[in-house]
């Protein structure tokens, strides 16, 4: 025996003096390292997602979440939500007619919210979770608002082509996002003609999409608007349609290259650049590791992005295991945004949703009303989550979830909460409202019981840091999980 083990230590030095690395065994992320992991990709965990994952070290960890992420089914689409209404139907309608066709419009454009966060709270694994994370992500990169399209089921096909491609690929997804009709109708694509260039649009993709600010000359944008002209939008179907006599069909310069470009030219000379690598990789740093990107690694995952020709499922597997992801330093140091506190705190407490109805006007209080971002630069994140008007609204939800009256459905102080943001309702919309909140609960021993099995504290559960305030032991379980929530530990993650 002694001489085997002293011939393994001879070959374990042989092969270190010839330049071999001998590689040192995988260790488990642990319980801190699988909430820190999922609390950034997914919507909270529950107490066994953080078990499940705490057993898996890095490289395993994020494999795995990438490999439920693939296997995620696209969501079902209840009836009439995809309806599309021609604007002509809606000029020729007058008196009652037309007042009906508006709150029609009205309550699809709720619905379609309402749906999309169903999604984000039914996703049933946290690599499906990190799919509706990616595809909000995108949403607030390439943004379109429903005050300005004002047709939800255009919405709803932009929304499902950000998921399609939401670990897929970005010069595909920004080819699509160009001649999307969403967007071609928010940033008025449409009366984008020879002659008469609207560089709304060309502008934006380079700013906001690819290049970022600084990156291009004015006279770029006027060039690259020509190359637009032709994008246009079918109004009685409400698909995409090039008209070819609206085309600028001449000689345009952009960025140094000269041609007859069109539309999809101009978008892979800026896919040619690596300003954009660069300029994607530093948003998505911001949205997953910290708020200040350090150059130099940004620079070496911008170059694995092109690399992959803008493979972003291979830009996010070089994120997530990359150093700066794992380092001590950067956990705890991103602000959960309202998405991250309202579905966050209802996944990872296990409350029974049935209809998130209410909780859109609660996220809308908060300063992250879906499928309506502030501008075309979206939300701006971080620090701007936390203001006088938006930290109350978010102490409300939380001091409200956990009250012992029943955490949400017989909660008449979080009833006039949500119907303080929904006070535009009509009867029909209000009387969703209460049922959907009447059937909001939460299973106290269904949750110590998934605590118990995990082998975690509720501490350990919640936060990322321990909590500011002492959470005294003799308060009732309820007690403990709401003076927890209302932590300003609990703001971070």
């Amino acid at each position: 025996m002694r001489f085997h083990l002293r011939l393994l230590s001879v070959c374990a030095g042989l092969l270190l003096s010839a330049g071999w690395a001998i590689a040192a065994p995988a260790t488990p992320i642990g319980v801190e390292g699988a909430k820190h992991l999922l609390n950034r990709t997914a919507f909270g965990a529950t107490p066994a997602e953080i078990h499940q994952y705490a057993k898996l070290d890095r490289t395993e960890a994020v494999d795995h979440l990438l490999q439920e992420a693939d296997a995620a089914p696209p969501p079902s689409v209840p009836e009439g939500l995809a309806d599309y209404l021609p604007p002509s139907r809606l000029r020729a309608a007058e008196g009652d007619d037309k007042k009906q066709l508006i709150r029609q419009i009205i309550s699809q454009g709720l619905d379609l919210k309402s749906w999309w966060l169903n999604q984000m709270l039914i996703a049933d694994t946290p690599g499906a979770q990190f799919r509706e994370r990616m595809t909000l992500f995108w949403h607030n990169h390439f943004t379109s608002s429903l005050e300005k399209v004002k047709e939800p089921a255009l919405l709803l096909r932009q929304n499902q082509l950000l998921r399609q491609e939401a670990l897929g690929n970005f010069g595909r997804l920004l080819h699509a996002v160009g001649k999307d009709p969403a967007m071609v109708v928010y940033l008025d694509s449409a009366t984008n003609r020879r002659g008469q260039p609207n560089e709304n649009f060309a502008r934006e993709v380079m700013e906001l999409f690819t290049l970022g600010e600084g990156n291009y000359t004015e006279a770029d944008i006027h060039e690259a608007a020509r190359a637009y002209t032709g994008w246009s939008i079918d109004p009685e179907t409400g698909d995409y349609k090039w008209r070819p006599f609206a085309h600028d069909g001449g000689s345009k310069t952009v960025l140094g290259q000269t041609g007859n470009f069109n539309g999809d030219d101009i978008l892979d000379i800026l896919l040619s650049r690596p300003e954009t690598a660069r300029f994607v990789m530093t948003k998505l740093w911001r949205s997953f590791v910290s708020p200040e990107p350090d150059a130099k690694q940004i620079e070496k995952l911008a170059r694995t992005f092109r690399d992959s020709r803008y493979d972003i499922r291979a830009a996010m597997r070089a994120l997530l295991l990359s150093p700066a992801f794992w380092a001590p330093e950067n956990h705890a140091v991103l602000i959960k945004s309202p998405v991250d506190l309202v579905v966050g705190s209802l996944r990872t407490l296990s409350f029974h949703v049935p209809d998130p109805y209410p909780f859109i006007f609660s996220l809308r209080q908060q300063g992250e009303d879906i499928f309506s971002p502030p501008n075309v630069k979206g939300w701006p994140g971080g620090d701007a989550w936390i203001n006088t008007n938006s930290l109350l609204a978010r102490k409300q939800f939380l001091d409200r979830l956990l009250r012992d009256d029943g955490g949400g459905g017989g909660n008449r102080q979080m009833m006039g909460q949500m119907m303080a943001g929904g006070k535009k309702l009509g009867m029909e919309g209000r009387t969703r409202l209460a049922s959907a909140m009447s059937s909001i609960r939460f299973d106290a021993s269904a949750w110590n019981d998934a605590l118990s099995q995990s082998g975690l504290t509720a501490e350990q559960a919640l936060l990322a840091l321990p909590p500011a305030d002492t959470v005294s032991p003799e308060m009732a379980d309820r007690a403990v999980l709401r003076a927890l929530v209302l932590d300003p530990a609990y703001q971070v993650k």
